[in-house]
């Protein structure tokens, strides 16, 4: 499966290298989408640089079929950026895999009103008062959401996302 992961400065690095290492090590093909192809994106704790795949105004959301949204203050930014914004909301129908402040991103995009999920402590409130129905647990599956509430649940998070999603041998045989 080809999944797309958007990414801007300040992501929470756990949140972004567990699951992009084990979705990759499950056989999947996952994307890097910043600004511009090539930037190079630090995280917020200076342990993982990443550089863009692939820039935003060159990314098809029809060229994927899965979207991963790491934590950290990249989701608050990726969410002014009105192209983040239209490729985020092109998932309705598809799995999207939120974790930590990812959810800030869907909130933005209007996807939460009537969702089951979680996110950080502080995100909570906001998606509450947008209408999600949240609850305060380590990962929350909502048909083809998946959301997680920090660091500490990066292995639920995991496990759900694998799950849902499958082994990227799975989507390439029935694709």
């Amino acid at each position: 499966m080809r999944i797309a992961c958007v990414l801007a400065e300040g992501f929470e690095d756990s949140e972004f290298k567990v699951p992009y290492d084990e979705l990759k090590k499950a056989g999947h093909e996952v994307i890097v989408i910043g600004a511009k192809k090539g930037d190079k994106i630090e995280g917020k704790k200076g342990k993982e640089k990443v550089k863009a795949d692939l820039g935003i105004a060159d990314a098809r959301p029809d060229e994927f079929e899965a979207l991963f949204i790491p934590g950290g203050h990249s989701p608050d930014q990726l969410r002014a950026d009105d192209r983040f914004v239209a490729f985020t909301r092109a998932f309705a129908n598809k799995p999207i895999l939120a974790i930590c402040h990812g959810p800030q991103l869907l909130l933005t995009a209007d996807m939460v009103k009537g969702r089951r999920m979680t996110a950080w402590k502080t995100i909570q409130a906001d998606l509450k008062c947008a209408g999600a129905d949240v609850v305060d647990e380590e990962v929350v599956v909502d048909g083809e959401l998946v959301t997680s509430r920090k660091p500490d649940d990066i292995p639920a998070f995991v496990r759900a996302s694998l799950e849902l999603l499958g082994s990227g041998a799975d989507a390439h045989a029935s694709a």
